[in-house]
């Protein structure tokens, strides 16, 4: 009998192998569909939308004023960038951004709204039914997506605003090429404090942990491949220690999930210590490491228990216009805190520090790394990091039938 997985493509090997991050040429070979480049090319993509987007006639944003609200409509990646929006305008935003990641648009929405509408393909159910409800109540509106979709089609009907994002598969490697624009059209709003040095040093920062991440460069010097190796058989928990962390820690657990197909849980380290820091002394933290046999072969524990493996990613910048760093020194005494009580119950911990500037450049530093990290371990699987049979299936069972087919 044909076993429920025939045919899915589904290979790879339970544990995960270091010498296939050691060569090359095999890590490519291994990589048909090209994600390694296309994780390479974030940079690019923050130049490459910046000039889309100049190219769109998103003046026509600012003619009626400051909007009520601004709902930032998309799923997966698209949906996303609503989070990157809402933490690189910061608690100071004039007005609410919302992230909506299911079919139309709040209730409330109406003409002293704006919508910005995204999907990297141009035809996710869910940007097209926020254009259409957009468009239907008077809302303006801003489309992002591929060139030539229905989603372009929709925003000419509507006289609004559309901005390209040449296409990349999957949607994950497009992140750059989505989020940019979102921010561009809310710079267009009065909204968001984004300029063109702020764009070129993030561009800059995402090329240069690109090329430290390099797939020629050996495990000892490559940040994403030692990230990678640690968490390899592991139970990955990422938390952010600030609002913009936990964006980045977020995307890690996407990526995690849908490169490496790994179970990772994450969310903002506040959070986690009302609750979810309890997992540390659970049988996967510290109670693994208290019954653990003294007598045991270190190897074979290694390979037949699953710890916890932590990742904190912390963000000690300051917002300029920030009034007080109060909110800065309670993050990082909560990021200190789950670093001591980890080490306490020997679980193992990965650290990411943000650097730059700007918002928008300390995001860049903390998701360039663990997007390769991401797909390393995917490649240490021997798996291919795009090419994902769960997610074709899921799309193709929940997909109604032409009509006429059913």
């Amino acid at each position: 009998m044909a076993g429920p997985f025939e045919g899915a493509g589904l290979t790879g090997r339970r544990v995960a192998d270091e010498s296939l991050l050691s060569d090359e040429k095999t890590m490519l070979e291994n990589d048909p569909g090209g994600m390694l480049r296309a994780t390479a090319s974030a940079g690019a993509q923050v130049r490459e939308s910046a000039a889309l987007a100049a190219e769109a006639n998103l003046g026509v944003l600012a003619d009626e004023g400051r909007p009520r609200a601004v709902v930032v409509a998309g799923i997966g990646t698209a949906g996303l960038t609503g989070d990157i929006l809402a933490t690189v305008a910061g608690p100071r935003c004039p007005v609410p951004v919302i992230g909506h990641r299911s079919a139309g648009v709040p209730g409330w929405v109406g003409a002293a709204d704006v919508v910005i509408a995204v999907s990297a393909s141009g035809r996710s159910p869910e940007a097209l039914a926020a254009a259409d409800a957009a468009a239907r109540r008077g809302a303006r509106l801003v489309a992002i997506g591929n060139p030539d979709s229905e989603l372009q089609a929709m925003a000419e009907r509507a006289r609004a605003p559309f901005i390209p994002v040449p296409r990349r598969a999957p949607a994950r490697a497009s992140l750059w090429g989505l989020a940019v624009p979102v921010l561009l059209a809310a710079r267009s709003l009065g909204l968001v404090k984004v300029n063109e040095a702020d764009l070129a040093e993030t561009a800059a920062r995402l090329d240069a942990d690109a090329e430290r991440c390099r797939a020629g460069a050996e495990s000892f010097v490559n940040p994403a491949k030692s990230l990678a190796l640690g968490l390899a058989g592991s139970i990955p928990i990422v938390w952010g220690s600030s609002p913009l962390a936990t964006v980045a820690a977020r995307r890690f657990a996407d990526t995690l999930a849908a490169n490496a197909r790994y179970p990772v849980m994450a969310g903002a380290l506040g959070e986690a210590g009302r609750g979810r820091v309890g997992l540390l002394d659970g049988p996967f933290g510290g109670l693994a490491e208290s019954s653990r046999d003294i007598f045991a072969d270190p190897d074979e524990l290694a390979e037949l228990s699953t710890r916890l493996r932590l990742v904190v990613l912390r963000d000690g910048g300051l917002n300029p216009e920030d009034e007080a760093d109060e909110p800065v020194a309670v993050e990082e005494r909560r990021a200190d805190a789950v670093q001591t009580l980890a080490e306490r119950r020997g679980v193992r911990c990965d650290v990411v520090t943000a650097e730059g500037g700007s918002a928008l450049e300390r995001l860049a530093s903390l998701v360039a790394v663990p997007d390769f990290a991401s797909i390393y371990l995917a490649l240490a699987h021997g798996l291919d990091p795009m090419a994902v049979p769960a997610i074709n299936e899921m799309k193709e069972l929940s997909n109604p039938l032409p009509e006429g087919l059913q």
